[in-house]
């Protein structure tokens, strides 16, 4: 089984908190050693929360970045949702994550969703 993690967080407008303590266990995770490696997959209506300008979740999203989590989000829903071009000007690889998410299932990764 490998030492590491894939975080989807699909909650949004709805449940920021939910979405946030995913985030913040990401984060920790890298800062304290807790797992050498953490994916994080944003799914869904949390795409539009992280382009909602939710400062607090925006806040969390640089301090991920700045422990090296480079996010994804889905790419057919950013198109259908028109946010493909402001997800990828913050930073987020925009692919199509079913098959993302199933590698890191088969390479034995823990999924946490939020």
């Amino acid at each position: 089984m490998a030492d590491g993690a894939l975080i989807i967080i699909s909650s949004g407008k709805e449940a920021v908190d939910k979405a946030m303590t995913g985030m913040m266990y990401a984060y920790n995770a890298l800062k304290y050693g807790w797992l050498p490696d953490v994916q994080v997959v944003f799914f869904g209506p949390s795409e539009e929360l992280i382009i909602s300008g939710n400062p607090e979740v925006r806040a969390m999203l640089e301090k991920l970045m700045g422990q090296g989590v480079k996010p994804f989000a889905c790419s057919a829903i950013a198109k259908g949702s028109g946010l493909e071009a402001g997800l990828m000007q913050i930073g987020m690889d925009v692919l199509p994550v079913g098959p993302l998410i199933s590698s890191y299932i088969k390479k034995g990764y823990a999924t946490l969703t939020f």
